[in-house]
């Protein structure tokens, strides 16, 4: 990439003075009386400005104005032009003295008015030279900036993925813990289920998306997960897309949702009811979850809101005007939707 944007710089700066040297000439029409005067008016002090840009582009602009050494910067680009503007006039008189002899019979600007005229025109490759290279660090900063917040997004993002994964295991533990003493038989059947989340936990949530028919597929395998440990008296719902698409999401975006659904939406004693629904309306993916809201105790640990913090810092990260996360209740009912922009 580094030698890529070496290459396109050299090629426009040759494009750029190919383009001013070759003007005076196609100005002329190629006449051979004019094209004396376009070599001396023109090509020599373009020669002498090339120079001095690349004079400053290359060394004095880093070295001494971007350094505050402003003093040496004038200085040397001062002694650079009294060179440039001497060394012109002496060849002048040696290759185009029929081009300059008016001015000396007293038919040109007063000498006076024509060295101020190539001091300000020695100026304007200085400008261009400062101008540029100024340019140039502000892009360079701006691309370090840009990379720094990108590592430093990546990082946060590793940092959050790792803390769910320990989340969402324990969580699956206490699961089959309860399930031990009841019925041994479910509870092998949930370990063995639980090997097939940890493996799409490992292996397949590194990208950073995954097709959304494989998050899908995941929830439903957690959600029948879950159902092992509960009772009759609580009803679970689903209504997933089930024709394949082929939009990419960020891996374990819902699960959090889920989870909670499941830890505060049922209880041993009353009627419970969970409801999650999943919409796709064109790259917008709708997902709502409707449970009892039966509020944990402060005592109780069980319910540490670790997968729902998790969830808003990820969609700060991942989505951040992209996202759009609701919670509130209704009559004893808690909701929460989620609508993601992919």
């Amino acid at each position: 990439m580094i030698k890529s944007d070496k290459k396109i710089i050299v090629l426009f700066h040759f494009l750029a003075w190919a383009v001013l040297f070759s003007l005076p000439y196609l100005l002329s029409s190629g006449d051979d009386q004019l094209l004396s005067k376009v070599a001396a008016h023109s090509w020599v002090p373009l020669v002498f400005y090339a120079i001095l840009f690349y004079i400053n582009y290359l060394f004095l602009v880093s070295r001494f104005l971007f350094t505050g050494k402003t003093f040496w910067f004038i200085l040397y680009n001062l002694i650079a032009i009294g060179l440039f503007i001497a060394l012109r006039g002496e060849i002048n008189m040696l290759f185009f003295e029929q081009v300059f002899k008016p001015m000396e019979e007293g038919k040109g600007p007063p000498p006076k008015m024509f060295l101020y005229v190539q001091m300000f025109s020695y100026m304007l490759p200085v400008m261009c030279a400062i101008a540029l290279k100024t340019m140039e660090n502000w892009q360079r900063t701006e691309t370090e900036r840009k990379e720094a917040a990108n590592v430093k997004l990546q990082s946060e993002l590793q940092h959050l993925r790792y803390q769910l994964q320990p989340h969402f295991f324990f969580n699956s533990l206490n699961n089959i813990y309860s399930l031990v003493d009841i019925s041994p038989s479910q509870a092998k059947s949930t370990i063995h289920s639980l090997g097939k989340l940890m493996r799409y936990l490992l292996y397949e949530t590194k990208s950073e998306k995954v097709p959304l028919s494989k998050e899908i597929d995941f929830l439903q395998k957690y959600i029948d997960l879950m159902q092992l440990r509960i009772s009759d008296s609580t009803s679970v719902k689903t209504n997933f897309p089930s024709s394949d698409n082929n939009l990419q999401v960020a891996p374990l975006l819902f699960i959090s949702l889920i989870e909670n659904a499941f830890k505060h939406g049922v209880s041993a004693q009353d009627d419970s009811e969970i409801d999650m629904r999943m919409d796709i309306k064109s790259n917008t993916i709708d997902f709502r979850v409707v449970n009892r809201n039966f509020p944990k105790s402060t005592s109780d640990k069980s319910g540490s809101g670790i997968g729902l913090q998790n969830l808003e810092k990820r969609l700060q990260l991942l989505y951040p005007s992209k996202h759009q996360l609701r919670k509130w209740v209704d009559e004893g009912m808690y909701h929460v939707e989620l609508k993601v922009e992919t």
